[in-house]
């Protein structure tokens, strides 16, 4: 009986450890948030769960299925955000974020929402 409870923790930490290991970066929050109305924001935000590889992580801005202009970046002092300034103010409509991250263990994940310009 005594033997089973240090392997059952074994077992519960190995499971643990797997889990962190094979993580995949999920969207936590976003500003916009999704599905938000907002008048014609500077930048972009994504909060991911996970440290991005900078390289393959980023996003595409759409209006009406036509791709916004944006320069996108993850930044140093943030490794988990995704950071997208469009070229120019937004027009008042509804907007597509597209975004697709590699998280640093390699591990690829997608995702979309939209928000609306007043």
């Amino acid at each position: 009986m005594n033997r089973s409870i240090p392997v059952a923790l074994a077992a519960a930490a190995s499971f643990a450890i797997a889990g962190q290991a094979a993580a995949h970066a999920h969207l936590v929050s976003s500003d916009p948030a999704v599905g938000g109305t907002v008048s014609a924001p500077k930048s972009i935000t994504l909060h991911m769960s996970e440290v991005l590889e900078p390289r393959f992580s980023g996003l595409e801005l759409s209006k009406d299925g036509a791709p916004v202009v944006v320069k996108v970046a993850v930044p140093a002092g943030d490794k988990k955000a995704i950071v997208a300034e469009p070229a120019a103010p937004l027009a008042p409509g509804a907007y597509k974020v597209a975004w697709h991250a590699v998280a640093a263990d390699g591990h690829a994940s997608k995702g979309a929402y939209t928000f609306t310009v007043r």
